[in-house]
């Protein structure tokens, strides 16, 4: 080997440094650098020798202020076992806070005052501390504003609070580390790059580790990535051979080791790295790194106890890198309630503006003005935001005491209205729509073919096939029988596999067999997939039971007790690219070598000598959901397989293009295998999945489903689940690398008519890169889309250019750390808890049980919330937009006089006393009932339409607005008698009345509650009236011209608008009101 290093050409190696730099010594960090330049060199990349040189002392200055303002860029590391490394990595520690101490304030304020509305209050309230503009108390302007800012205050610093503690005890975790001076507890926050850390079962691992030791014999350890891709299902990793072998983990504070890592990826299924040892006994050796000797950081160790070296941390973790950042969501209510408020301020300056013109420019026109703008600041109710803040309060609290949908909760309360406008549904697959267990339905052996009511026959078919403890011979020459047939096809299932069974004697796990056990079924299996599981379970159950699995060998239990004993040669795992995984044994009965093989069909088809039933049966399979594997065998003779094994041994040990290269070596086995038999397992769905489905799509909702399962496995979801109609065909976008490839594959789907689109997550990056915007075109018009195979960031980029190419609200949905990222990049996120853990849950806006509660949390809650949300903000807005009708008539009639018509307290209990309640109970109004809703979906289809708040609706409100405000402020003043003081009583207590009418007449179902806020409004108003006697008239307002002349000009300000609704229901009736 070219660059083989021992321990003289690394002191020479030392010496030159020493030689270049003069008086400074050797470092850590410079052999770091060294090893880090062999690796590249020896990977093909041309980069000079990296030899530190003195630097002039204005560069190092400018260099250090460089990178005081530059972001770190990651790189790649040789980490030095047992030593610190001298390099600078990130901090190990989570962070999910929005805030901190110094920022609360600010950054929470700032996202308030963005909104206009609350900016425009801000200066108002502040232009109060001006004598010369003061128009009336100081309470009347700062306290509804202080109150929307402090509720706002004090709801952030609580989910930024629960967030910290979230964070705290992750990052307070303790961990065992190796040290010289025996183990050392450490917190996870503690940890750095070349730390060693031994995990225990049961454990999360805190950072990114290369397995070290294991306390199994074989360097074995099984893992759960929930958090990481979703998969609830073991995965077995292995330690560094040349590190197991050591007898303590003490030991390896002496071994004179490196561990060269690639710079962090977002890749979790992929690691490249090489472990060097140097030895004064023996040649400097190398083994090479995978990400099956990795534990990445938020997995659960699973078994065993694991010893590895910390070699990335923080956000430089595999984990940390697939994660966003929380986001402060607005609702798009919020944000057409901004624009609206821009309206009405336009409005303001144009009414101030135009009294000043009428009044004319004489004396100090500008103060005027600005006082007529705050006299018509009731045109924009700083009482929408109060109202609006405590009617999401309120949906939030009727969504968690929902009966029907038990365990939801809502853990923001700042979008309940987006759940009444939702367009697209993004859905994970594992644990959201299925329950992650596989149940073993169909055998398919060509000539015949067994189901759940002829698995029997396998059985009795295994044992004709064992007798006297030993397998009955086989005859030349003659044709295999159908149980021979069967028995060839169950030892396939029960030996080409990844799966290890565990036994649990009293709390005491381990992988001995049944016979030195003493136990007979308390085993489990574990395995990185859920078929294989089933597969094995199911040949178990036939009569071929696995009962012992090593690194090394298998051993499988047949009937009368009959033991089949086959050595491990090889292992070819699965990969997404090579889409099977196969096993070369040896026979230790027979002597055979066998080569076993399972895969989809795509790639089967082409391996197995040739048929005339697979693709047939295959195709009925995936017809009926269920998930397929072709399963084939070939026998190898011994020189066949030696010349292999050579070739497949050189191919490992490259570094250049290393998959590539023993990718083709093991093809060259694949040809002319015998293909034994089809197997069809089912992916059980969660309860009401296809019902919620059917659901959704009627109401409109087009549903995506984005895993990082494999391609099979997702499109046999999407046909079992419903989410793709039988009438639909799927296209499955093929592979492609390049613009051209991805070109010809667009063009391919655009031509195809009504059909669901399956796509995975590498060709869909390089189409967004060169075709985005046609992409999302096509996609968009597509009935139903799966992706496949993508990482939890693409998901997130696949949520956010849906709603930034349709300008349409979607929602997220899903159970695993791995669609956090998607969860937050929503515009609705929804968390299930399940399996997986809360940590979806705990990210999402609202949290459920199961995926079918989906259903009535956006067609009843979703649409109670929107169309509540929008009748109470306009009726706000209308409280406002008459009153200022009423002050602008006044202040014209009244030579243009800057004068408020309704002083100190009569302003103030205008927006809370007299109308708050009656108008506040529209939270409790409902156009349909939630039985309604639910049966006929098709309602929904309206919201997404935002009819309910529109400027259509704005406008037709204010002209209702200025008409009652027309009414009642010229029918005081024409009906007045002699003071002013009665203009004030009538057009006061018209005003109320009128108010309180107009609410009776938006409710479409009447509540007691309602009707209780509208009898207490006007108990109090009576008795304001009798006991305000600085602003009323108490001998006028016994008189009865003060009945009648209020009660006339009530009349004309709502009995018309009373007839147009009447008439309205009677000959064009909402589709709602046809229903119920």
């Amino acid at each position: 080997m070219a660059n083989v290093l021992s321990l003289d050409n690394l002191e020479s190696i030392e010496m030159k440094f020493r030689g270049t730099q003069d008086t400074e010594e050797l470092s850590l960090h410079s052999l770091d650098e060294y090893y880090q330049e062999q690796n590249l060199e020896e990977s093909g990349t041309e980069k000079s020798r990296l030899v530190p040189k003195p630097k002039p002392r204005q560069e190092k200055c400018c260099g250090w202020l460089r990178g005081c303002f530059r972001k770190k860029e990651p790189s790649a590391r040789t980490v030095w076992i047992g030593r610190m490394s001298q390099q600078n990595f990130p901090a190990n520690m989570i962070k999910n806070q929005k805030y901190n101490i110094i920022t609360f304030i600010p950054l929470v304020l700032f996202n308030q005052f963005k909104f206009f509305l609350n900016l425009y209050f801000l200066i108002m309230a502040c232009s109060q501390f001006i004598p010369v503009l003061r128009i009336g108390y100081l309470y009347t302007y700062w306290g509804p504003l202080a109150f929307v800012i402090s509720v706002t205050l004090i709801r952030e610093a609580i989910d930024d609070i629960r967030r910290w503690q979230r964070d705290r005890e992750v990052n307070q975790a303790r961990y065992s580390k190796v040290t010289e001076r025996g183990l050392m507890s450490v917190s996870s926050s503690n940890l750095k790059v070349g730390d060693i850390i031994v995990v225990e079962k049961g454990v999360r691992v805190p950072a990114d580790l290369v397995l070290l030791r294991t306390t199994e014999s074989s360097g074995a350890c099984f893992i759960r990535t929930d958090q990481l891709d979703g998969e609830i299902d073991w995965k077995l990793r292995l330690a560094v051979q040349a590190t197991q072998r050591l007898r303590s983990d003490e030991e390896l504070l002496r071994v004179q080791a490196s561990v060269y890592a690639e710079k962090p990826q977002k890749d979790i299924h992929g690691f490249i790295g090489k472990m060097s040892i140097l030895s004064p006994d023996s040649d400097h050796c190398e083994e090479s790194l995978g990400v099956e000797n990795t534990i990445w950081a938020g997995a659960v160790v699973a078994s065993g106890t694991a010893t590895g070296i910390v070699i990335y941390t923080g956000t430089e973790c595999r984990a940390a890198m697939n994660n966003s950042h929380p986001r402060s969501k607005v609702g798009l209510i919020d944000m057409e309630l901004n624009g609206v408020t821009k309206v009405l301020f336009i409005a303001t300056v144009f009414l101030a503006v135009l009294m000043v013109v009428l009044k004319g420019f004489d004396g100090p026109w500008y103060i005027f003005m600005f006082r007529f703008v705050l006299l018509f600041s009731y045109l924009i109710p700083i009482s929408l935001r109060v109202n609006l803040e405590l009617a999401k309060i309120f949906y939030a609290w009727a969504i968690g005491r929902d009966k029907d949908i038990p365990g939801t909760q809502a853990r923001s309360t700042t979008i309940p209205e987006e759940l009444g406008r939702v367009s697209y549904l993004l859905s994970d697959k594992t644990g959201t729509l299925t329950m992650n267990q596989m149940i073993f339905k169909k055998l398919h052996l060509g000539s015949a073919a067994y189901s759940d009511d002829t698995f029997d026959e396998v059985r009795s078919g295994i044992v004709k096939q064992f007798k006297d403890g030993k397998r009955v011979p086989k005859v030349s020459g003659q044709k295999q029988s159908t149980s021979e047939r069967v028995t060839e096809a169950v030892i396939s299932l029960s030996v080409c596999h990844n799966v290890t069974p565990v036994y649990d004697t009293d709390g005491a796990e381990g992988s001995l067999p049944h016979a030195e056990q003493g136990v007979s079924e308390n085993v489990t299996y574990q395995a990185s997939s859920p078929d294989e599981v089933a597969l094995v379970e199911w040949a178990g159950w036939a009569g071929l039971r696995l009962t012992n699995r090593t690194l090394t060998n298998i051993t499988l239990t047949g009937p009368e007790g009959t033991t089949l004993s086959y050595e491990i040669l090889q292992l070819f795992p699965f990969t997404s690219e090579s889409k099977r995984m196969g096993i070369i044994v040896r026979d230790e009965g027979s002597g055979e070598i066998l080569f076993y093989m399972k895969g989809a069909d795509v790639v089967m088809t082409s391996i197995v000598q040739y048929n005339d039933w697979l693709v047939e049966e295959v195709d009925n399979m995936a017809r009926e959901g269920l998930r397929t594997l072709v399963v084939a065998c070939k026998i190898l003779s011994e020189e066949s397989y030696s010349d292999f094994e050579q070739r497949y041994s050189a191919a490992k040990l490259s570094v250049v293009n290393r998959s590539t290269q023993v990718a083709a070596v093991v093809e060259s086995l694949q040809r002319d295998m015998t293909l034994l038999c089809v197997t069809g397992v089912e992916d059980r769905l969660q309860d009401g999945v296809r019902q919620t489905l059917e659901l959704l799509r009627n109401a409109g909702l087009k549903i995506w489903m984005l895993t990082g399962d494999k391609l099979e496995t997702a499109t046999c979801i999407a046909k079992s689940s419903k989410l793709v109609s039988r009438t639909q065909s799927i296209h499955i976008f093929k592979n492609v690398s390049s613009r051209s490839e991805a070109h010809q594959e667009l063009n391919a789907f655009r031509r195809k008519q009504d059909t669901a689109l399956v796509i995975r997550g590498d060709s869909l990056e390089v189409c967004l890169e060169y075709y985005e915007h046609e992409l999302m075109e096509l996609v968009a018009l597509a009935p139903a889309v799966v992706a496949c195979r993508c990482s939890p960031l693409q998901k997130a980029a696949v949520v956010r250019l849906i709603e930034s190419h349709t300008g349409k609200i979607a929602a997220a949905i899903g159970d695993g750390g791995n669609d956090v990222s998607m969860i937050q990049a929503a515009s609705v996120g929804i968390g299930i808890v399940g399996k997986e853990g809360k940590q979806a849950s705990l990210a999402a806006d609202f949290s459920l049980t199961q995926f079918s509660h989906i259903g009535r949390l956006l067609l009843v809650h979703g649409r109670n919330s929107y169309k509540r949300s929008a009748s109470l903000s306009q009726f706000v807005i209308h409280r406002g937009l008459i009153i200022t009708t009423m002050q602008a008539v006044f202040s014209a009639v009244f030579y243009f006089a800057s004068v408020s018509l309704y002083q100190g307290f009569l302003m103030v209990g205008y927006g809370t006393l007299y109308t708050m309640l009656p108008v506040f109970s529209l939270v409790l109004d409902r156009d349909v009932t939630g039985t309604i809703a639910m049966t006929y979906p098709e309602l929904y289809k309206e919201l997404t339409k935002g009819r309910s708040l529109s400027y259509k609706t704005f406008f037709i409100w204010c002209l209702i607005s200025i008409y009652q405000g027309g009414v009642i402020m010229f029918g005081a003043l024409l009906l007045f008698e002699d003071e002013f003081i009665h203009i004030v009583a009538i057009s006061f207590t018209a005003l109320i009345i009128t108010e309180l009418t107009m609410v009776a007449l938006t409710i479409r179902t009447w509540h007691p509650v309602m009707f209780l806020g509208e009898i207490a409004s006007i108990l109090l108003y009576f008795l304001s009236l009798i006991v305000l006697r600085d602003y009323f008239d108490s001998e006028f307002i016994k008189s009865v011209a003060f009945i009648w002349k209020t009660l006339v000009i009530t009349a004309f300000s709502t009995l018309p608008l009373y007839v147009i609704k009447i008439m309205r229901k009677r000959f064009s009736p909402p589709s709602y009101q046809k229903l119920s």
